[in-house]
């Protein structure tokens, strides 16, 4: 009974396996483009939020901090401006905070990840058995002693090969997607951890009563570079100086 069932099954081809596939494509493709415009909201943060940051904490003003978290719209942004609210616990606090938030956040960075990697793993394995199923129809025909159904029975087999092809093609794009989000995520992820290093160091020097210091224009580098220079070659020129008047003294007094 079992085995008839089970051949009964495997007779009804691979047409239905190419429609199931067909559904998990759409399925792929909406995952795919629901995870790109999630990022393409996200990639406002980073660098530019690293320099908007800085130049708030040269001005030593905590609102104007908050303001650049607030107006900035990525994850990196409202994790940051969370953990703020814990600065009078000090810096230990916020980076508490902040890890507190990245793991908030972790499930809204890696949605629909499970399903793109799990239709990328299996999706070919679903279009062979499609091929499978479809091979066995096919010889299940030639079995029945019709020598002129042979053309039904090859372009059945035709068929059946065409579900592994299938399985192929949606399985290329969810493992490129699945690939892309991922370097994304981790990107992220570094980036609230670099971003958060740079406010914890902040409200450490605010509470040692001092302040960011302005990077020094490149001239002014070299201005100074030239000075100590200059300086340190005049000194050399006045030890000679001194030494030789030493010598000149000695001679005279022998």
């Amino acid at each position: 009974m079992l085995v008839d069932s089970l051949v009964r099954f495997a007779l009804l081809g691979s047409s239905w396996v190419l429609y199931l596939l067909l559904a998990l494509s759409v399925v792929s493709f909406a995952a795919t483009f629901e995870r790109w415009l999630f990022f393409r909201k996200n990639r406002v943060g980073g660098e530019g939020l690293r320099d908007q940051l800085r130049k708030a904490m040269r001005e030593d003003d905590e609102a104007a901090v908050r303001r650049v978290l607030a107006k900035n719209p990525s994850i990196e942004a409202s994790v940051l401006g969370e953990a703020l609210d814990f600065v009078d616990g000090g810096a230990r606090a916020v980076s508490d905070a902040i890890e507190s938030g990245v793991g908030r956040e972790r499930a809204q960075l890696e949605r629909s990840m499970t399903l793109l990697g799990t239709l990328g793993n299996n999706a070919p394995f679903v279009g062979l058995f499609g091929t499978v199923l479809g091979v066995i129809e096919a010889f299940a025909h030639l079995g029945g002693g019709d020598q002129s159904a042979m053309g039904s029975v090859m372009s059945g087999i035709a068929e059946a090969l065409v579900a592994t092809g299938v399985g192929i093609f949606v399985a290329i794009p969810a493992v490129v997607a699945f690939n892309v989000a991922q370097k994304k995520i981790g990107d992220i992820e570094n980036d609230v951890t670099a971003l958060g290093k740079l406010l914890t160091a902040w409200i450490e020097t605010r509470e040692r009563g001092r302040r960011v210091r302005d990077a020094a224009a490149p001239d002014v580098v070299k201005s100074e570079s030239k000075k100590a220079e200059a300086s340190t070659e005049r000194k050399k020129t006045e030890a000679r100086a001194a030494s030789s008047e030493r010598e000149l003294v000695a001679e005279g007094a022998e």
